[in-house]
């Protein structure tokens, strides 16, 4: 089955494209991208969609659900390295690197469009301006892995987890999907613990301080921010990193 992205700015691919895009994408960029075919494919959570030591033929991007690269230990431990949400091309470095160097797997059920490496070089091609646009995303993704290990390497507990919280409602809000700033949060104590480098126990007891503030509420897998600015306080958290643009101001 094959499918293409809507047209729409609406749809999480474009919006994320246009999010990074330096300037206005002209219609037949936005056609370009909209035709791009995808074999889409639904895989249910805790699978891997590639694994480290793959040399995959084709990219993805991430059509719903969240998405999590990670690497491992040899005695089994896991170290989540970022999360991915819709828009996101999470391996989109397999198109020039042979061998995959890390691991991506769902944390919920996800919905994937695979585009054939020959297929993104042709649109690469035909289109050289989206080359930039594709570039400066890469470039992001290493600020964001920047960021992270300024995170995970330096800050509190409670710190490392507003941050997370902040990065995920910031960068699901800029594809529309953390509406007054709600959104799911399907990870679960474990899974959070491997993102923050701390144990389970301690991820409990930081969600029920954040909580205890007044800064969150977290149920059914549902995430509230009830004090956003308290929220980004805790965190030290500034988006500047994440080079989010505004379309309708370009």
């Amino acid at each position: 089955m094959s499918e293409t992205p809507h047209q729409s700015s609406k749809h999480p691919f474009l919006r994320r494209i246009e999010t990074v895009a330096l300037f206005k994408l002209t219609d037949e960029e936005q056609a370009a991208l909209a035709a791009l075919p995808m074999q889409v494919a639904q895989i249910e959570a805790n699978q891997d969609i590639v694994r480290e030591g793959d040399r995959p033929s084709r990219s993805f991007t991430l059509l719903s659900g969240i998405a999590c690269t990670y690497k491992s230990t040899r005695a089994g431990k896991r170290q989540v390295m970022s999360y991915h949400v819709p828009g996101d091309m999470p391996d989109f470095q397999s198109l020039y690197l042979d061998v995959l160097d890390i691991s991506i797997a769902t944390v919920s059920s996800c919905r994937l469009g695979f585009v054939q490496h020959e297929t993104v070089r042709a649109l690469l091609r035909a289109h050289p301006r989206l080359n930039e646009v594709f570039w400066r995303a890469t470039l992001i993704d290493a600020a964001m892995v920047r960021e992270w290990m300024l995170n995970t390497g330096r800050r509190e507990a409670y710190a490392r987890m507003a941050h997370l919280f902040c990065e995920l409602v910031t960068r699901l809000g800029a594809v529309g999907l953390a509406p007054d700033r709600v959104c799911d949060l399907p990870m679960t104590q474990p899974e959070l613990a491997d993102a923050l480098g701390i144990t389970s126990v301690h991820v409990n007891r930081t969600i029920r301080d954040l909580k205890s503030a007044g800064l969150i509420s977290l149920r059914g897998r549902r995430l509230t921010v009830h004090d956003w600015a308290g929220l980004q306080a805790a965190a030290e958290f500034d988006a500047t990193y994440l080079h989010l643009r505004d379309p309708a101001a370009q």
